[in-house]
């Protein structure tokens, strides 16, 4: 590969999206098409006694129903508000929704816990993790500070709903679906039918944002692959943002205890960390999770983290942007604050002072990275010099209060065994199939960047092929793994083709690009398949690829860990009366390694920043504890950022290539960039105000 930075590109599916072209799960229109809708259960808990559908299969234009005992998903028993209890099948969307809608339930009721406050809920306590010696630490300690922070229950809301389309052809399925883990689906639906590889296709062209909520197998997909099924007709399914939100996963509530030890030089000592999590017995989301990342974040050598779940009665809860380390991240990166104005030091000073060069979670070194770097270069954009250091001591010449505020982020680097094949022809077309899901962050243009950057092609005709499963396996696009898996994969693959046409070409290739020298060679075509593996990973890992299975590895790999990290610089504004909080700038730095795609890179971090604003100062998911439910569940009433809040951002990459974890030394970043932004916020507002808020989202009657 070129070891010069990467060019900038124009996103190579931006036109077919201008012009309305790309397609999505729900964009699928197929001959006698029917429509679907969900009958969702209006308790909390407890238990289907009589479920009326016969008004509901009487309404013009309703086809079937498929109710309690029709299908496995389908259960009497209720555990959360909004589980399906019943589906519709209609010529129309509208006959649909009214079927749905004339669909009667009689409910046993049984007692539920739907908060983590609420009578009857228990903590359950998860394994723990501790490094050196934490209460010797404690108690040579100079200075300690404590604190406890809330991080509220949030959805994901991406602009797509879950549009799934089922086609059954000669006992074939074929399923459409805006999608992040196409295996995990199509493997669901073999075990669910019983069909073998072959018989089972699904499709995820495009997907309208995904953030974790479009990874694990949804529950409608079987439900309108069996409709379809019945009907013996094509099935649509597009799932109202309503019911989303109860049957959707989401950011589960947590509460983070933390104590910082330092010494009176200044020396941060140890860390004692406790977190608690609303969660489901058997939840897909760990409460271990939370200190993982964050402990490889400083040097801070002695760590003791204890975590526990609080079994509640909704739906389970699951990975969203940012995952653990964005609560974990407001949690330890307010109190670093707290402990700079404790010492007497510049935030940003502490930081650069405790450089981590050590895992101490899997006992071994950390591979190169820059967070020091990202902290200098934002410092320096960013004017920090110009920092008051005591709170409320700058203001604008109308009194409005004016807080700086830094904070930095960590994700774990992870990477997945992959595929791809590369083929230039002589008709001037280069193909490459991938592995993946493109879903609006870049993964198609980061591929193409490799592609064109390595051959001599015509790249207006280059097409980048996946997320569909008659490519071959597509890899779960989640946990920042999906440029990082393939980009190693495809710049192997080009590697291999520039070798394999040196020798077709011999010594003295004839004149012009790739596309000219084979038809002069009259060869119509060069294709080479290459695989690539994660650092320790073996020939089995790719074996588990090909068959949809578990294939990833990292953060930690053989000898050593690597991360990826962020450095968050704001400045906030807060009206003196009405305390109303803007942000009128903000920079962000990141080491991510190797930068394949700067455009769609920097478009990652816009975005980072505008989710972390909105997590800091808007969003949150309101429960009803009277019946479990969510009370803002549409974007009317779930407030999240919008243009007139955001002012100017200034994005920055290191582009330094961590040469351990893969041949190109390229990370992901996709979780990582909206890392630290919540923190830095919070730590303005103290910076302008005096006030540490430590529950977010951060509301104007905090400051008042």
């Amino acid at each position: 590969m070129p070891t010069q930075a990467f060019s900038e590109i124009a996103r190579i599916d931006a036109r077919d999206k201008v012009l309305g072209r790309a397609q999505y799960g729900a964009d699928v229109k197929l001959p006698g098409m029917l429509h679907a809708m969900l009958v969702p259960a209006a308790v909390a808990k407890g238990r289907v006694s009589t479920l009326d559908v016969a008004s509901a299969t009487q309404t013009p234009g309703v086809v079937q129903v498929l109710g309690i005992g029709d299908f496995p998903t389908l259960r009497a028993e209720i555990s959360y508000r909004g589980q399906p209890i019943a589906l519709v099948v209609a010529e129309t969307v509208e006959a649909a929704i009214e079927g749905a809608e004339a669909v009667k339930a009689v409910y046993e009721t049984a007692p539920y816990i739907p908060l983590m406050t609420s009578p009857g809920a228990q903590r359950i306590e998860a394994e723990g993790f501790n490094a050196g010696d934490v209460d010797n630490a404690f108690q040579s300690a100079a200075h300690v500070i404590e604190g406890t922070f809330e991080t509220p229950t949030q959805h994901h809301n991406p602009m797509e709903l879950f549009g799934t389309v089922a086609e059954w052809t000669d006992g074939r399925l074929t399923v459409y679906e805006g999608c992040q883990n196409l295996d995990a689906v199509k493997g669901a639906l073999m075990r669910t039918f019983e069909l073998s590889p072959d018989r089972i296709v699904v499709k995820s062209e495009q997907v309208g944002g995904g953030f974790g909520q479009k990874s694990p197998p949804k529950i409608q997909t079987a439900l309108v692959a069996q409709a379809a099924r019945l009907t013996r007709r094509p099935v649509k399914l597009v799932t109202p943002r309503g019911q989303l939100f109860h049957i959707a996963n989401y950011r589960p509530r947590s509460v983070h205890n933390i104590r910082l030890a330092a010494s009176a030089e200044g020396r941060l000592q140890a860390i004692i960390y406790d977190v608690v999590q609303e969660n489901i017995p058997d939840g897909g989301f760990r409460s271990t999770g939370y200190h993982e990342d964050i402990a490889r974040l400083y040097a801070i050598e002695n760590f003791r983290a204890t975590a526990g779940d609080i079994h509640i009665d909704r739906q389970m809860p699951r990975h969203t942007r940012g995952t653990h380390p964005f609560p974990a991240g407001f949690a330890l990166e307010s109190v670093i604050d707290e402990m700079a104005y404790k010492l007497g030091k510049d935030p940003v000073q502490l930081r650069l002072a405790h450089e981590a060069k050590n895992d101490i979670v899997a006992g071994q070194p950390l591979s190169p990275h820059f967070l020091n770097d990202c902290l200098k270069e934002g410092a320096r954009r960013f004017g920090w010099e110009r920092r008051v250091p005591e709170p409320g001591a700058m203001r604008l010449a109308d009194g409005t209060l004016v807080g700086f505020g830094v904070a930095c982020g960590v994700f774990g680097a992870s990477m997945s065994a992959s595929e791809a094949t590369l083929r230039v022809q002589a008709d001037g077309v280069t193909r490459i199939i991938s592995s993946g899901h493109e879903m609006g962050q870049g993964i198609l243009t980061a591929i193409a960047n490799v592609v064109i950057e390595g051959l001599d092609i015509n790249p207006d005709r280059l097409e980048v092929l996946l997320g569909d499963t008659t490519l071959g396996p597509q890899l779960a696009t989640v946990g920042e793994r999906g440029t990082a898996s393939c980009v190693p994969a495809a710049a192997k693959a080009v590697e291999a083709l520039r070798a394999r046409f040196a020798e077709l070409a011999g010594p003295n290739p004839p004149a012009g690009n790739l596309h000219q020298q084979l038809a002069r060679l009259k060869r119509p075509y060069i294709e080479v398949k290459v695989a690539e593996l994660a650092p320790g990973q073996d020939a089995s890992a790719i074996d588990a690829y090909r068959m949809g299975g578990r294939a990833g590895a990292g953060p930690d790999y053989p000898g050593f860990t690597s991360m990826s990290y962020i450095a968050q610089f704001v400045e906030v504004h807060i009206e003196p009366t009405t305390r109303r909080i803007r942000m009128p700038r903000a920079v962000s730095i990141a080491d991510v390694g190797r930068v394949v795609s700067p455009t769609t890179a920097k478009g990652q971090m816009y975005g980072g920043i505008v989710w972390g604003f909105s997590t800091a100062l808007r969003e949150e998911s309101e429960v009803d504890p009277r019946f479990a439910g969510y009370l803002n569940d549409d974007l009317a009433d779930y407030v999240m950022a919008v243009n007139a809040d955001i002012g100017e951002i200034d994005v920055g990459l290191i582009d330094k290539p961590d040469s351990r974890i893969n041949s190109v030394g390229v990370k992901g970043m996709g979780e990582l960039v909206m890392l630290g932004t919540a923190p830095a916020i919070a730590n303005a507002i103290y910076h302008a105000t005096g006030k540490r808020i430590r529950k977010l989202p951060i509301r104007i009657d905090d400051l008042l």
